[in-house]
């Protein structure tokens, strides 16, 4: 039963808008047999759902699929649209998801940029029931994170997009439950408010990108990372030079990051 088998999955600690291609073969070279177990990668944000099939590798078995979130994006909407998404993907053997807000053991505790009824839904169980594979959820930025680091010592990303995610990695491992979005920034705006992507539609992208860089400034001698990654669908309209520790990531990490929910 999917109950039993969320029960048994053990949450991780551990890897938008280009669709991921399968890698080409050189001529006269036999492809390389998929192997398994086969996952399916959802990546839920504020304005799309994402998915797509990995290998046990973490190779593409088929084109990212994207749907529109629902509006207004309750747990029932969200669930029917990904319902939805699954006949226009291959078979898989289980089921990996970013969402955007603090996940604990698979429960949904936020949801700042969906829906006020998302507090304490039991995502995982409820995907499981839909899908019947067992499967785990964690932080949409963590997600993205996984499909971006190194794997050594302090690594960060922020994701921007419709809100701001943020995730922070030790050694490859993810520091769960980190909200810097929500924490307060500048004359009571918060970060979240500051470089949001209706923030970005009003001041146009010029002051978006000087206030990005506030954030960068305010966020690198907090934190000291690494590297900082910047992410998400609004990251392709980063423009200037960055500092030399942060590098801008693909979206679709967002997706390649679920396969490292079942390393462990």
């Amino acid at each position: 039963m999917a109950s039993r088998n969320r029960t048994q999955q053990k949450a991780t600690t551990s890897p938008e808008n280009s669709p991921a291609e399968a890698p080409v073969e050189a001529p006269g070279e036999t492809p390389a047999a998929p192997v398994g177990p086969a996952t399916l990668c959802l990546d839920i944000g504020g304005t799309g759902i994402k998915a797509i099939v990995l290998d046990g590798n973490g190779g593409p078995l088929c084109e990212r699929q994207r749907v529109e979130t629902p509006r207004p994006a309750t747990p029932a909407a969200l669930l029917a649209a990904i319902q939805g998404l699954l006949s226009q993907l291959p078979a898989f053997d289980r089921v990996s998801v970013g969402f955007p807000g603090v996940v604990k053991q698979h429960v949904v505790h936020t949801a700042p940029n969906l829906d006020e009824g998302w507090s304490g839904f039991a995502l995982g169980a409820e995907i499981e029931l839909l899908t019947g594979k067992p499967t785990r959820v964690l932080n949409d930025a963590g997600v993205q994170g996984y499909g971006a680091i190194a794997g050594k010592g302090v690594e960060m990303i922020l994701t921007l997009g419709t809100g701001m995610g943020c995730a922070l990695f030790v050694n490859g491992v993810y520091v769960p439950n980190l909200e810097l979005a929500h924490h307060p920034l500048r004359k009571g705006s918060s970060y979240e408010d500051y470089i949001d992507n209706r923030t970005l539609e009003e001041i146009g992208r010029k002051k978006w990108n000087k206030r990005l860089r506030r954030v960068i400034d305010q966020v690198l001698p907090i934190f000291n990372p690494d590297v900082l990654y910047l992410g998400g669908g609004n990251a392709k309209k980063i423009q200037g030079e960055l500092p030399p520790q942060v590098k801008i990531v693909e979206n679709v990490a967002g997706l390649l990051g679920g396969i490292a929910l079942w390393r462990y």
